[in-house]
């Protein structure tokens, strides 16, 4: 029995002695395979009959229509349509949680791919809004809602709905982005004032570099699934083709660069 032991003893050390060996990276070589639509011309059969049944499953799940698009949108700074089009959408959604709100946020960040134009998938949403995101509610004072739109201006605008309108100032020798006005409904930012805020609930803890989220107060975040920013989206899709109406967005001067024209300089 002794000897026995001694075998299972040492076969361990054994194993380890063994995994001593030394190696280093010779070289590295790289090449760039481009993945367009090229691939769509000529498509793998064998491939193709490897995930029909996987396609199957998800096509199921991303191809049901939920409403259709006048046109392409897209988010950008200062103002896109894209951009436009969510933050009103936010604002759209407050009446369904019993909030009466000032304006809507979308941050850029959080829109992940373009919006199509005709027909609009569960997909095509869920490309959009691919976080776990939730609408959320806060109150600002006026002096830091000012602050936040500040900060707004410092990255060059943000997704902001219909009521407001900012003017920012590109300042060339300091390469940075200044806030000129702001006005909400045609009127001056009382600071005084109390301003209530529909967005989504990752903004709240001051992220993406807006960091007066965090002084927020009478929050209002829901957690259940259903308040994800893509269900809001696509329940806005089904109630306006619900009414035959086609979702539409404009560039309105939402947010407006004053001397644009140096940016170019």
């Amino acid at each position: 029995m002794k000897k026995k032991r001694f075998c299972y003893l040492l076969l361990p050390l054994l194993l380890v002695a063994s995994c001593k060996s030394h190696y280093e990276v010779a070289s590295i070589q790289r090449s760039r395979i481009v993945v367009d639509s090229r691939y769509d011309a000529q498509p793998n059969a064998q491939a193709a009959e490897f995930l029909k049944p996987y396609k199957h499953i998800v096509d199921s799940v991303m191809g049901p229509v939920v409403g259709r698009s006048a046109k392409y949108m897209t988010a950008k700074r200062p103002e896109g349509t894209l951009s436009n089009l969510l933050s009103d959408i936010m604002v759209w959604a407050a009446k369904d949680y019993g909030e009466q709100v000032d304006f809507g946020v979308y941050n850029m960040g959080g829109v992940r791919a373009d919006l199509p134009k005709g027909v609009i998938t569960y997909g095509d949403v869920l490309d959009i809004a691919p976080f776990e995101n939730k609408i959320a509610f806060t109150t600002l004072t006026g002096s830091d809602l000012m602050e936040l739109f500040k900060e707004m201006a410092d990255a060059g605008g943000e997704g902001i709905s219909h009521a407001v309108r900012l003017v920012i100032h590109w300042d060339a020798s300091q390469k940075v982005f200044t806030l000129v006005s702001a006005t909400i409904n045609g009127e001056p930012v009382d600071p005084q004032r109390e301003y209530r805020i529909v967005t989504i609930d990752y903004l709240l803890g001051g992220t993406d570099k807006m960091s007066t989220f965090k002084k927020g107060y009478n929050i209002n975040s829901p957690q259940d699934v259903s308040n994800n920013s893509r269900f809001v989206i696509m329940n806005y899709f089904r109630e306006m083709q619900r009414q035959g109406k086609v979702v539409d967005a404009e560039i309105e001067g939402r947010v407006v660069i004053d001397n644009k024209d140096e940016l170019t300089k």
